[in-house]
């Protein structure tokens, strides 16, 4: 493990590796301290102003290792084994050595030799990227997570006007605070007491770029990764033949707003430059809300639920037809704010995930870099495009919006809207529609209605045990929810099967993610002896060492991939190098296994923090499901999505027992 550390610095020791990568695990589950550093002069366009600059430790961030080949093909090895027969696995590791010991080493070799002539970033960035941006599938289902917001606690603060006003200056401020470069950097602090202080911000504030990483480790303080706010505003993904391209315009100043499908700009800065008062903000919302238009007939969000190559084919369309200011509009916003009319999320929130995921797709423009929606319960929630980035950026955008907007809003209750002109600063877009548009408006709305009703949402709540009790058990809590993922499958479709779970790399300069796999030969068993029906039956004992021992491996998967020290991410850059090259594709890669692998039955994600109420996304096959997960203090949660092909209701109520099963054997109690 020491060397493994050594790839961030130094790292150690176990423990502090472990309550790193606790802090790592999951790429919409990056956490913020949460703590609101307000700017002394009371600046009101500043969420504060850092002594530390937001770029500080981006030159000295240390860089994502490639892993070791021999390390990599192990590692493969042992995600394989649990999915494969003894004779698939015979074939498949026959393969692999092979790969291990000829095609494979001059493919790491040219991988090396190719991330020493690019210190500039990391040897995953480009191909990510490209992978994202290629990819022809609609970005609606396919790639948007959504993250919901919990309920402002004051209850007069969830009106929808008011709340919209408060979340769109508290962006504002978040937005202008990174462009001026004082937006506190991410920093993980092992020691918050000894590096979480004036002193230490101070210190590092002295030292020069190339160095700073290295004062903030001497402090057991860990800067994360900050290239990807960049493209948090005023930035969006435009369809292209065979890749799209991501684009920013830092320069505009206006809202885009959605209502009934119509767009709407909203100019947010007076004439010098300054943050319009939120009175007058609010006037211009309340004019949208109370347009009288009727909803639009032929919604152009629509054509942003389409596969990529009809939608660069469409969006050529409308530029020839006299649209490109109005695109130019939607594009350069800082973001995009849907106002809806629905009342969701009272009581059953089914219907409030199905609407943050996806709704008609009428009322949303799933391209723009996140769109922030808000129905008439003052219910909001953060949909975000995924190729330019993670949820570093995006979730700590959503923790600083909801801690100012719910402790210190900008607009108060009893705010009454300014008396001014909205038509001044608020112009709704007319589009210029040709027949042949409107007909491919509505076939697009028909496409996503016929998409839609093949998914099913469906959401539980565990209540009898917590995160605290399963920390009291000794069992990390991620480890334990991946288990009752997995026993959960076995019990419904009495298999194995590949299953992703996402950890961030933001520790490395131009990090991404890596994968935790965490279906391994320590859950097969587990669940093998939960669910055995053998005579005599496994004792509580043998199995309570089983469960436990897929924590151990769990938290050592998640240690691995947290410092870079994954194989799928490896493997991949390997593939696209072949492939750019030219040269013929290694067996290892045609191996009816890796197919295998990377069709991702079950993919997973967590996410955790106070600000959060939910959150989910859909299955990345079409037989597959989407298992967003939460452990929280009052109760284990899960949103879990699927196709025809899978019933996630099922699913669901099979995790509801396993979850019995689990804490059960862990009391001691008999569970058969």
């Amino acid at each position: 493990m020491l060397r493994l550390c050594k790839h961030v610095g130094g790292l150690n020791n176990n423990k502090e590796v472990h309550v790193f990568s606790q802090f790592i695990l999951g790429n919409r589950r990056v956490f913020h301290s949460g703590q609101v550093h307000r700017n002394a002069n009371g600046d009101r366009d500043f969420l504060h102003k850092s002594v530390v600059p937001t770029d500080h430790f981006q030159k000295s961030l240390p860089r994502l290792p490639v892993p070791k080949l021999e390390d990599t093909c192990r590692r493969y090895l042992a995600a394989q084994r649990p999915i494969l027969t003894d004779e698939e696995y015979t074939k498949t590791e026959a393969i692999v050595n092979h790969f291990r010991e000829k095609d494979g080493l001059a493919l790491h070799d040219q991988l090396v030799a190719q991330n020493k002539k690019n210190k500039h970033t990391s040897y995953i960035t480009g191909p990510w990227f490209d992978m994202y941006l290629k990819d022809r599938r609609a970005v609606a289902l396919n790639h948007n997570p959504f993250i919901a917001m919990q309920d402002d606690p004051r209850p007069e603060y969830n009106d929808q006007l008011l709340r919209a006003t408060n979340i769109l200056l508290s962006s504002l401020r978040f937005a202008k605070t990174l462009r001026a470069n004082i937006l506190e950097p991410e920093v993980y602090h092992l020691d918050p007491k000894k590096s979480d202080t004036d002193s230490f911000k101070k210190f590092v504030r002295m030292l020069p770029k190339s160095l700073s990483w290295y004062g903030a480790y001497w402090y057991k303080a860990f800067p994360l990764d900050m290239s990807q706010f960049g493209n948090l505003f005023n930035s969006t993904r435009i369809p292209r033949p065979g890749k799209d391209v991501l684009w920013t315009n830092p320069s505009a100043t206006h809202l885009v707003v959605l209502r009934k499908g119509h767009f709407y700009t909203l100019n947010c800065v007076d004439q010098s430059g300054y943050i319009r008062p939120g009175a007058e903000l609010m006037a211009d919302l309340k004019y949208i809300l109370e347009d009288t238009v009727a909803p639009a007939e032929f919604p152009l969000g629509a054509l942003t639920t389409q596969d990529r190559d009809t939608w660069t084919t469409v969006r050529e369309k409308l530029l020839n037809a006299g649209n490109a200011d109005q695109l130019h509009a939607i594009d350069s916003g800082y973001y995009v704010m849907a106002l809806d009319d629905d009342s969701h999320g009272d009581g059953d929130l089914v219907p409030l995930c199905r609407s943050f995921l996806h709704g008609d797709g009428s009322n949303r423009w799933f391209d723009k870099s996140f769109e922030l929606l808000i129905n008439k319960n003052g219910k909001s929630c953060v949909n975000f495009e995924h190729a330019w980035g993670d949820g570093v950026a995006v979730l700590r955008y959503f923790i600083e919006v909801f801690n100012e907007t719910t402790k210190t809003p900008l607009v108060a209750a009893s705010t009454l809207p300014a008396k001014t002109d909205p038509t001044l600063c608020v112009k709704r877009l007319e589009f210029n529609l040709t027949d042949e548009l409107k007909s491919d408006i509505q076939n697009a709305r028909n496409e996503f209605q016929s998409k839609l009703s093949t998914l099913d949402l469906n959401y539980v709540q565990y209540s009898k045990y917590n995160k605290n009790d399963i920390k009291d058990l000794k069992v990390s809590p991620d480890s334990f929810m991946q288990l009752a993922i997995q026993l959960a499958y076995l019990k419904q479709y009495g298999d194995t099967v590949a299953t992703y779970e996402s950890c961030s790399t933001s520790a490395f300069k131009h990090g991404r993610t890596e994968t935790v796999r965490s279906c391994t030969s320590a859950t097969k068993h587990a669940c093998a002896l939960i669910e055995s029906k053998a005579n005599p039956l496994p004792s509580l004992q043998e199995i309570d060492q089983a469960i436990r021992e897929c924590s151990t491996v769990h938290n050592q998967l998640t240690k691995e991939a947290a410092m870079g020290q994954g194989f799928d991410r490896h493997l991949f850059a390997m593939r696209v190098l072949a492939q750019e090259a030219g040269q013929n594709m290694p067996d290892i890669f045609a191996d009816p296994a890796y197919t295998k692998l990377n069709h991702i039955i079950i993919s997973t994600s967590t996410l955790g923090h106070p600000s959060v109420l939910i959150g989910g996304f859909a299955p990345v096959v079409p037989n597959g499901l989407g298992v967003g997960y939460g452990v929280s203090d009052d109760f284990l949660g899960s949103v879990t999505t699927s196709y025809i092909a899978r019933d996630g209701r099922t699913f669901l109520q099979a995790l509801d027992r396993s979850f019995d099963d689990l804490f059960n054997v862990l009391y001691g109690k008999e569970f058969r």
